[in-house]
């Protein structure tokens, strides 16, 4: 595997923590991960892919729920 490091709004690792606390996930590399894969499945692998319109996943999040802020610490 390939490391890769990336800046997360502090709300979404809070979340991550939480699924690991509750035993979810083993760990947040792997409930990041596996979103990941999920995304991929869904976005450019999956019958869901082929059905959608082409509208970027940015532009979906950004409608659906506000994001904070990500610069870096």
């Amino acid at each position: 595997m390939k490391v890769v490091t990336i800046c997360l709004p502090k709300r979404y690792v809070s979340g991550i923590e939480d699924l690991v606390e509750q035993s979810k996930y083993p760990n947040r590399s792997e409930a990041i991960r596996i979103a990941i894969r999920d995304m991929l499945v869904d976005e450019l692998w999956g019958s869901r892919a082929q059905k959608r319109p082409s509208v970027p996943l940015v532009s979906q999040l950004t409608e659906t729920s506000p994001t904070e802020e990500t610069t870096p610490p």
